[in-house]
């Protein structure tokens, strides 16, 4: 391992920071052009905390041989150059996520000599900003070389891989049928995995737990389970309201990535505490802390001596999440070993912040900036309408776009959603839950959900039963076992996307009936080379 500074150098660096902030008061740093209604946030995580005592910065010490020729005549204007530090430390950042340290080196240290030509007047503003970027760019260089020069450090020293048949069951499960969707969750882990990992940090917690998403929603936001679970964590929404995320007419909290780890982490930290060993405690996660605590006190001994002792009493579902999860870590330790060549995780979001205070509907913003509205949901997916709500709300917007986003405020129309929409439907003889919900392009769950019905064959002709409109649907959890679409006053999408989990007996005829497609549109949308189908097969089922 080589490095481009002496050790004694990156001391010094240290010391500088450290009179950076004792010789000014640095106010805010506010971006260039930015007014002060835009809350203007660098939300790309570091991968790692730096540590103080590894404090680098060996570039700094060049400083007086750089500023002697600060002197030199200027080709720029300071806003252009403020500009173009502010860019370079942005690519530095960038290559740093990628791990490509000498790249970000080298553009942190020509950050460092365009800083060195801007000429500002004392007790100006742009000076006070020259010197916030001292220390912003002191901060970058420091953690760079604390990437280089931390020790590897063993990833499982909390949590226990107990390798026993159920884990090897679930190895077997991601390897075969499960294979795309565990690759695929892998993937989408890298959008929100880095924020994770320095939240649980924040809190003291195993950087392992950063993966309980993978088996929780495989990473998807939206992800709703039959439990009626939303979101990366997948909480209901009692659990939800438990752990303040907040949840109306606009907006479900669950769904927010940042805001539902905090909530998750809480809700974790408070297991442990109660049962003292993370296995445990990540079995109470799935099924709830009184489940587990019942389950604990039916034991001849009324206390947890081995959490393995409790497998074979915990409900099913609960009984292999354990042990998947371990599958989960084992897996992603030694991918090779486990026959995977997992693919690259997509880059983390990176974005800004707006505070707007009216009802703007996403698609019509993404459309005045000339963005996709994806983009714009794919960054709140909190907002249950695909609006921001009638009060205050902090809008993320990809990172350069608050500017202009603010600007165009003013020229949006004010959205409200529109209140849930439902028809009636008389039962006549001889028709079931199955073929009203083929009737009109629902499913049966909908309908049941809507009629509070305790049992979706207790139907009787004559009955009135509400038929759910135009609903958008939320992609389903990992562990769904079959479709599920949320009825709601909102425009669906052209095509309504569902997951269907083949069961013994299923052929693609009935379920091509049974949802209103052809077998050919089935087979198309899942790379299917011929009719045979396998229990546990997950069908991706678009409806009109």
């Amino acid at each position: 391992m080589c490095y481009r500074f002496p050790l004694i150098q990156i001391l010094l660096a240290a010391a500088l920071i450290l009179n950076f902030s004792c010789s000014s008061a640095p106010k805010k740093t506010v971006m260039p052009g930015t007014s002060d209604r835009i809350k203007v946030e660098e939300k790309t995580p570091p991968r790692e905390e730096t540590p103080p005592e590894r404090a680098a910065a060996g570039d700094q010490v060049n400083s007086q041989n750089a500023e002697n020729k600060a002197s030199e005549p200027e080709t720029q204007d300071s806003p252009a150059q403020t500009e173009e530090v502010y860019a370079l430390i942005q690519e530095a950042q960038t290559a740093l996520e990628r791990g490509e340290l000498d790249q970000a080196l080298t553009l942190l240290d020509q950050a460092y000599s365009v800083l060195l030509r801007i000429e500002a007047p004392p007790e100006s503003e742009l000076y006070q900003e020259k010197n916030d970027l001292r220390i912003l760019l002191a901060q970058k260089i420091q953690k760079v070389y604390a990437f280089r020069l931390q020790a590897p450090i063993s990833n499982h020293k909390t949590i226990p891989l107990v390798d026993n048949k159920w884990v090897q069951v679930e190895i077997k499960s991601f390897q075969t049928v499960e294979r795309k969707f565990f690759e695929e969750a892998y993937r989408r882990s890298g959008q929100y995995r880095s924020m994770i990992v320095e939240e649980l940090k924040k809190a003291g917690l195993p950087e392992e737990l950063s993966w309980l998403p993978l088996i929780e929603s495989g990473y998807k936001t939206r992800a709703l389970s039959r439990a009626r679970a939303l979101g990366l964590w997948q909480f209901i929404a009692s659990t939800g309201y438990r752990y303040g995320l907040r949840r109306d007419k606009f907006i479900d909290e669950r769904m927010d990535p940042v805001k539902s780890t905090r909530a998750a982490i809480k809700y974790l930290q408070e297991l442990h505490d109660f049962f003292g060993d993370w296995t445990t405690a990540i079995a109470a996660y799935n099924c709830g802390e009184i489940r587990v605590q019942n389950v604990i006190r039916a034991q001849k001994i009324d206390y947890l001596d081995n959490f393995w002792d409790l497998f074979a009493n915990l409900p099913y579902e609960t009984a292999r999440y354990v042990p998947r999860f371990i599958a989960t870590l084992m897996i992603i330790e030694n991918s090779e070993k486990f026959g995977f060549n997992l693919p690259q995780p997509e880059p983390p979001l990176s974005y800004e912040t707006v505070t707007l205070q009216k009802p703007v509907k996403l698609s019509v913003l993404a459309s005045k900036l000339g963005l996709s509205q994806e983009q714009l949901v794919q960054l709140n997916p909190e907002l249950r309408h695909d609006s921001t709500p009638d009060y205050q709300y902090e809008l993320r917007v990809p990172a350069g776009w608050a500017e202009p986003a603010l600007a165009c405020l003013n020229e949006l129309p004010n959205w409200m959603p529109p209140e849930a929409v439902f028809g009636w439907h008389t039962v006549r003889k001889g028709e079931t839950l199955g073929l009203i919900a083929r009737r009109y392009r629902t499913t049966i769950q909908a309908i049941v959900r809507l009629n509070n019905l305790k049992n979706s064959r207790l139907i009787y002709p004559g009955q009135r039963l509400k038929i759910p409109g135009r609903a958008q649907g939320l992609s389903p959890a990992e562990d769904d076992s079959g479709p599920i679409t949320l009825a709601s006053g909102q425009a669906s999408t052209p095509d309504q996307a569902i997951v269907y989990v083949v069961k013994a007996g299923d052929t693609l005829y009935q379920i091509s009936k049974s949802y209103g497609v052809s077998v050919d549109r089935i087979k198309r949308d899942n790379n299917l080379s011929d009719d045979n189908l396998v229990p546990g097969q997950k069908l991706i089922i678009k409806t009109n």
